[in-house]
């Protein structure tokens, strides 16, 4: 470890080498930290006052306040003094650059070295005050401590640069759980000192957005990308402050990767790599946290690089675009929802919602469109771009395959009184080919302990136009095993030739498929 306080991984964009009486340079661009929180192994030992909390694999009643070693070592910080000397920088950064408007990356840059002088006068005032410098693991600690508080997520970033972390649920400022990828959940410290310096760092965030965003007692939802692709959710409307936020781990996955990953077997992996090349239409469901996205990306990865496609999304989550290696055109739509004055129609100006950018999307050339998730009337879009072309993907939240047709009926009859039921049901029917259902279950340890998330492909449906009322029939293509990836059960025969046109083996599926049948 380096001994000069100036190499501090969150200054690596100023020479320290330089004569400190000339002005620092800066490099161009932005070099990002890779600092985390030392674990207790990293940690020099005069930083005495670190407190390593309880390992993973111990299994903690609820009430339990917990942390990880080696997820997150939560280090007696003064918050109070960060706080400090996070107004003051803000107050010196306001000054520095005046009426401008820099980009994010020369900001931040900006406020790295106003940090750097505003720890130095302090560790100056600390010698007077203590008789003795901060050691260069606690200056480390609290100068990544003042950056996240003033550009990052405060407290909070640790838990979202550790890869392990899955998602980071909080019902307050005191009430937080973290959940690992292997789905076990801890209870951690606060991440703030009350719901208003949470909310206050929420609102931040909110405005310092690409895609700025309100959240205000006015505007109580959140919904937002954040820097890192991370998707965060905040609502002040419930009874203490929520926020929700999820990671998405893996961008780039493949049906391979979820073979070995134990979420399809070989044959449901060449059956879907088919219906792609195939153009058939598939709606993935599940409920939440089942494995949608992920199981969205790897379909997408069997779309030929050089077809044209074009994503819709609330909040980016697919990322096809940051992908060239694997598609050469991506058009991502995000909604947005705008801000200033009112429109005569009530919208606020420069609001897009999704149904206006599908409108748009049909003079783009698209040769695949992509909808991230369906939610509410947004399944009238999804019939839009299936009867416009075909192979269009899309994700939607439901208990079970058959649930899924019936929710997207009552989704899609939400769009207005014109779309009645017997119209939703005719419409869903002519242009939904398949429903992919993913199933999540955490299978305990063989201690009684926390295990691990095991998510699979627990059914999937055919669909086909059907008789009134019901307006859509309905066939098992791989059926339900319990606590298992789906078998292999019957192809309709609408779907067989354009299956096998695509390079399925039929044969073999009809192989397995009897023998799942047997006694």
């Amino acid at each position: 470890m380096s001994t000069d306080p100036l190499d501090l991984p969150i200054f690596t964009d100023l020479d320290a080498d330089a004569d400190t009486s000339a002005p620092a340079r800066r490099e161009e661009g932005r070099v990002r930290s890779t600092f985390r929180y030392p674990s207790a192994a990293e940690t020099s030992p005069a930083l005495t006052s670190l407190r390593l909390l309880r390992p993973a694999s111990v299994q903690l009643p609820p009430t339990v306040s917990s942390g990880i070693v080696g997820l997150v070592a939560v280090p007696d910080v003064d918050w109070k003094l960060v706080a400090r000397m996070r107004s003051e920088v803000a107050r010196r950064l306001a000054e520095q650059i005046g009426e401008s408007r820099p980009d994010r990356e020369v900001e931040e840059a900006e406020g790295a070295a106003i940090i750097r002088q505003v720890l130095e006068e302090d560790t100056a005032e600390e010698i007077v005050r203590a008789g003795q410098a901060r050691s260069l693991a606690e200056q480390e600690v609290l100068a990544k401590a003042v950056f996240d508080a003033m550009f990052g997520l405060g407290r909070i970033q640790p838990l979202v640069d550790d890869d392990r972390v899955e998602n980071i649920m909080i019902a307050g400022y005191n009430r937080v759980l973290v959940e690992l990828a292997d789905g076990t959940l801890w209870e951690i410290p606060a991440i703030a000192e009350s719901d208003a310096e949470l909310a206050e760092l929420l609102e931040r965030l909110a405005s310092r957005s690409e895609n700025p965003r309100s959240f205000t007692p006015a505007s109580p939802s959140l919904h937002l990308v954040l820097p890192g692709g991370e998707r965060l959710a905040g609502a002040r409307d419930t009874a203490r402050l929520s926020v929700v936020i999820r990671r998405h781990r893996i961008r780039k996955v493949s049906l391979d990767d979820l073979v070995e990953w134990g979420t399809i077997s070989p044959t449901l992996a060449g059956f879907l790599a088919a219906a792609v090349k195939a153009r058939l239409c598939i709606v993935v469901s599940g409920e939440q946290g089942a494995g949608k996205t992920t199981t969205l990306r790897a379909l997408c990865a069997q779309i030929p690089r050089l077809e044209p496609v074009g994503t819709f999304e609330s909040e980016y989550e697919l990322f096809l675009h940051e992908l060239p290696e694997q598609h050469a055109i991506v058009h991502a739509w995000e909604s947005r929802e705008g801000s200033g004055e009112r429109l005569p129609d009530g919208r606020l100006a420069g609001s897009r919602t999704t149904a206006q950018q599908i409108i748009d999307s049909f003079r783009f050339n698209l040769g695949r469109q992509i909808l991230g998730e369906i939610r509410g009337e947004e399944v009238w879009s999804m019939v839009k771009l299936m009867e416009s072309g075909s192979g269009s993907i899309s994700t939607t939240h439901a208990g079970s395959a058959e649930q899924t047709i019936r929710k997207l009926v009552t989704c899609a009859m939400e769009a207005g009184p014109q779309v009645s039921q017997d119209l939703a049901s005719t419409k869903l029917g002519e242009t939904v080919d398949l429903v992919v259902h993913i199933a999540c279950d955490v299978v305990p340890g063989p201690d009684g302990s926390a295990g691990r998330k095991h998510r699979y492909v627990q059914e999937v449906l055919a669909v086909s136009p059907g008789e009134r009322p019901r307006g859509y029939a309905t066939t098992t293509v791989f059926a339900r095993v319990p606590g298992a990836c789906a078998v292999p059960d019957t192809i309709p025969e609408e779907l067989r030739g354009k299956l096998a046109a695509a390079g399925f083996d039929l044969a073999g599926f009809e192989a397995e498929a009897a023998q799942s049948r047997l006694p």
